[in-house]
């Protein structure tokens, strides 16, 4: 498995670090549709799609280590940021 797993979700760029991901959960609370931890408890995208975009840039958002970015439709980084 790749350290980095990557969706294009409604023209945002969301990408997840496995390498920094320590499984806190975070964004599993606020997005349960989009994400859920692995057996390695390491998180990873269920249907994100189907996840409105302010709650899934939240979700993104309150992950304590940053492990999850977030690029917009013009390649500017969003999240870790200000939401």
């Amino acid at each position: 498995m790749s350290d980095f797993d990557e969706r294009i979700i409604g023209g945002l760029r969301v990408r997840i670090d496995r390498t920094l991901c320590v499984g806190f959960g975070d964004c599993v609370t606020e997005a349960p549709d989009a994400f859920l931890l692995d057996d390695t408890g390491t998180a990873v995208f269920v249907k994100p799609e189907e996840v409105e975009r302010t709650r899934l840039l939240q979700a993104c958002d309150v992950c304590p280590v940053d492990a999850i970015t977030v690029w917009d439709e013009t390649g500017g980084q969003i999240v870790p940021g200000s939401v």
